[in-house]
């Protein structure tokens, strides 16, 4: 398991550029919620601080508003979700190609205007006179 790099929130205020009861009130908005140690500190990851800089060049830059980057991050996490599930059923159906190639089984065949699956095996040559 590999070890990673956890911030206080001083330290997290200095590398992303932002005073600490900013990043708290971030927090309570839901905007960026780093992990918790056992007494309540907040600790950041590198990512959050990457987050941290990604809503303050959206406010100040771009002129976002606060919901407007809370739902662009949501938007943004939702999308990085469903590339990775899409990327999990592209290689499943890879496998799954990959074994109908090697079967030598029959092949499912879908009856249309059916709820019917039908299993279809071609004879043989040797059977046919």
């Amino acid at each position: 398991m590999s070890e990673q790099k956890m911030y206080v929130i001083s330290v997290a205020a200095e590398l992303s550029g932002m005073h600490a009861q900013t990043l708290r009130t971030y927090d309570r908005m839901g905007l960026v919620i780093p992990a918790r140690t056992s007494g309540g500190g907040r600790r950041y990851t590198d990512r959050d601080i990457a987050t941290l800089r990604k809503i303050q060049a959206l406010s100040h830059e771009e002129g976002v508003n606060l919901a407007g980057i809370k739902a662009i991050i949501e938007l943004t996490e939702q999308r990085d979700q469903l590339e990775e599930e899409r990327d999990a059923l592209l290689e499943e159906l890879r496998e799954l190609r990959a074994q109908r190639g090697r079967s030598r089984g029959g092949e499912l065949v879908h009856v249309p205007r059916s709820t019917s699956l039908v299993m279809w095996k071609p004879r043989s040559k040797r059977g046919r006179t």
